[in-house]
Order: C-alpha cells, then sequence, then structure tokens
C-alpha cells in the first residue's frame, strides 16, 4: 500500500522514550470507495489519549499530503469506545457495511475532514 498509495499504518510510540504503543494510520480497503483510518493500541496504552492525539495527525497528514476530504473508519458493532473516539474525532455513524460477502457486518462512521 505504501507503494501503491504513499500511505499505510504507523507506528505509533512514547515522545519520551521511543516505547512503542500501537499503530495509527491510512487504509484503501477494496471493500470501501474511500480511504479509512485504523488505529489499535496494546492494552497499557489505551484510554490515555493516545489514539486521540494520533488520529488528529494522521487525518491533517491524509488531508495536506494526499487532498483527502472525506474519510472512513469502521469498527465492530460492539466496540463503543472505538465508536466514541471516531465521534469525538468528527466521525458520524453512516451505515452497517459488509467488507466481503463473508464477513460480519461493521459500523462504518465518515467525515468530511
Amino acid at each position: 500500500m505504501y507503494t501503491r498509495l504513499g500511505f499505510g499504518l504507523y507506528l505509533t510510540e512514547l515522545k519520551e522514550s521511543g516505547v512503542p504503543i500501537g499503530i495509527c494510520g491510512l487504509l484503501k480497503r477494496d471493500g470501501l470507495e474511500d480511504v479509512d483510518i485504523g488505529f489499535a493500541f496494546l492494552p497499557k496504552f489505551r484510554g490515555q489519549g493516545y489514539a486521540y492525539e494520533s488520529a488528529c495527525a494522521v487525518m491533517a497528514y491524509g488531508k495536506r499530503t494526499f487532498g483527502l476530504n472525506r474519510m472512513v473508519a469502521i469498527t465492530s458493532p460492539d466496540n463503543y469506545g472505538s465508536a466514541r473516539l471516531l465521534e469525538k474525532l468528527g466521525f458520524n455513524f453512516e451505515r452497517m457495511v459488509k467488507l466481503s460477502d463473508n464477513s460480519a457486518a461493521v459500523s462504518l462512521f465518515a467525515s468530511d475532514v
């Protein structure tokens, strides 16, 4: 994806120590029309604002560098923490989608960046 589109998932680390704490970045999934933002953090680093901070930076980077005016995000329907974070980032729930015929439905959120 980096070679084809110039973006992908990026390592997120603590500024002071360089300790890796998770990932955050931009993805272009075959099953989605728009570029989506994704993130995942190690359990001991969740709930401390790192996902919000890194997602804000990635969204700004996507807009500035790639001209993205709309981004989406997906989460499992029962992942209330991610849904709250997406809403805090300015995303709104749009609909349930299936990324493939064999997959479970996921919640699709969208934001005009």
